[in-house]
Formats: C-alpha cells, structure tokens, sequence
C-alpha cells in the first residue's frame, strides 16, 4: 500500500501567522514551493491555514494591498486540513476532491512531517487516478 509519507515531500518549512505576504513570498522563492503552511506564532506547531503563491498575487497584489503590510494569518481562511502519514493513496484522493484543495500536509505522531501538492500526486497516480482527480479537484 502507497502512503502519504511514501508520496510527499519531505520537510515543509513553516511561516508564522504574524509574518507578512512579502516574507512569505521570498521564503516560497529560496525553497521553491508554492506554498506554505501557517502556524500559530504560540504554538509552532499548530497550523492554522495554508498560504498559497496565487492567494498572495490574487487576494493581496491584485486587490491593491501591500505584501509588506498585510500577514499570512489575515488571508488565512477556513479549516486547515491535513492526512495522516499512513494514509493509503484513496484517503488522500478523497480528502483533496471533498475539498477541492491542491496541496495537503502530512502529519506523523502530530508532527508536520511533509506536503502533497498536485505535482506529488502526477507522479504517483495511475492515468485513471490522476484523470478522475484532476476532473474532481479542478471541476469546482
């Protein structure tokens, strides 16, 4: 059985929620992701969102706001979401269609321990698979 751990990429670098968007776009550069999650500055350890590269071009640049002056945690918006790192490949899949999300943590023994992102999942899905999630995750 294919795991979470066994598909992601291993080490996702954190951003506290007081941080700002042009802070998160440099750390985005110099470990080239798309994403990162975003912690609580109390606890570092408990997420609470994800910031993505288009939330901060889209809901902060094109909006007209600042990046120097706006946070991760104000573009912050719902419940984060995460798989456990023993999850099979179909939890995986059902968690990020329910919810039409394109990028995932993974949590170990309540440790963030790696992300799935779209690209994880190409390279690790059946055609089958990959066909039905991208219909599922990009429908909406």
């Amino acid at each position: 059985m294919t795991t979470a751990k066994d598909i992601m990429t291993p080490g996702a670098q954190w951003i506290p929620r007081t941080e700002t968007l042009d802070r998160a776009a440099q750390m985005m550069r110099d470990n080239e992701v798309g994403s990162l999650p975003v912690s609580d500055p109390d606890n570092e350890e408990r997420m609470v969102g994800i910031i993505t590269d288009r939330d901060i071009v889209v809901k902060c640049v094109a909006a007209g706001q600042d990046p120097s002056r706006v946070t991760c945690g104000d573009l912050c918006e719902g419940t984060p979401r995460w798989i456990d790192a023993n999850a099979d490949v179909s939890e995986i899949l059902r968690e990020m269609e329910d919810h039409q999300i394109k990028r995932l943590p993974v949590i170990e023994n309540k440790r963030m321990v790696g992300m799935i992102s779209e690209t994880d999942m190409a390279r690790n899905l059946s055609d089958d698979q990959l066909a039905e999630f991208v219909q599922r995750v990009y429908a909406g």
